[in-house]
């Protein structure tokens, strides 16, 4: 009978979270495969759980105070767990984040890239996490749609956004991580793929040689066996003028995400935003045209400050 010293050492446990945006859920995704690299557990609740980790949001008031009651939740469902925070409100508002219940570790988005090496101590190659399917995450976030990062942060200013300062100037993931990346969550089961990032129709501009989201696209489309695609939110400026010819393969869904934010050249200008009411109505024209039978949503914003009631 063996002594309770020579019993297998059980592998940590984490719970992973997150509030916002698909970039967000898709960093999660990340986190998660790496996790699983370390040989760490993966688990559904809090309670169960050695570690929780929330990508938090900051782009409201709202997603702000759901991250924090995210984190108050998960010390009273586990008061032993360590809480780490991570995200957007890590980055801009940590002394309130460090200050929660539990004093959690808060990670900001310029150092979320090394958290799960820091907490696993374990350097994570690139090399080392080619064989590990990007499997689903238990609980409720169990899906067979993938949210794959392909870009983050902004060169746009826009006057009421928080997300330059968040995540910084416009930067791409190299084609070939999103690919591998792409062919991992085919292996882990996933029939969709989402490609998300903050200014998405920049991707590839600051790379070298250049791309273009028309690149990233086909060489999804022909180097993988996706069954399905879809793309996350488009700024409606810089959006390459032959992306919507790629819709041809009826694998790219038919659904595109539009932000206009005001229908008002004025107020357009106001809040930063490079492009006209005439600009977005030409994009959605010539998207129209393309796509047959294509889904167009859009965000407005109204009582933007200064707005009249005409605007």
């Amino acid at each position: 009978m063996s002594r309770p010293s020579d019993a297998p050492q059980q592998s940590p446990r984490v719970h992973l979270d997150s509030v916002g945006c698909r970039l967000n859920q898709s960093e999660l995704e990340h986190l998660g495969r790496q996790f699983r690299a370390a040989g760490w557990q993966l688990c559904a609740e809090p309670a169960e759980s050695d570690w929780v980790v929330i990508n938090t949001c900051a782009v409201t008031a709202a997603a702000a105070a759901e991250s924090r009651a995210k984190a108050r939740r998960a010390r009273r469902a586990n008061p032993a767990a360590r809480i780490v925070l991570t995200g957007c409100l890590a980055s801009v508002d940590p002394q309130t984040l460090s200050g929660l219940p539990g004093k959690p570790l808060v990670v900001p988005n310029s150092a979320k890239e090394e958290l799960v090496s820091a907490l696993t101590g374990r350097a994570l190659a690139a090399y080392e996490l080619e064989p590990i399917a990007r499997a689903p995450l238990p609980g409720l976030r169990a899906r067979t749609r993938a949210f794959i990062k392909a870009q983050d942060g902004c060169d746009n200013h826009c006057t009421y956004c928080l997300t330059t300062i968040a995540r910084g100037p416009a930067r791409s993931v190299p084609l070939e991580e999103v690919l591998a990346e792409v062919r991992a969550a085919v292996a882990g089961g996933a029939k969709e793929a989402v490609l998300t990032g903050v200014q998405l129709s920049a991707y590839g501009r600051d790379l070298d040689p250049p791309l273009t989201l028309t690149d990233l696209v086909r060489a999804v489309l022909t180097h993988s066996d996706l069954p399905r695609l879809r793309l996350s939110s488009l700024e409606p400026w810089g959006v390459p003028a032959d992306l919507f010819a790629l819709w041809a393969d009826r694998r790219l869904c038919r659904q595109l995400h539009l932000p206009l934010q005001s229908g008002c050249a004025r107020t357009l200008r106001r809040m930063g935003r490079p492009i006209t009411p005439q600009a977005f109505l030409g994009l959605v024209q010539r998207a129209r045209e393309a796509i047959p039978q294509v889904a167009i949503t859009t965000d407005i914003m109204v009582g933007f400050p200064g707005e009249t009631e005409e605007e």
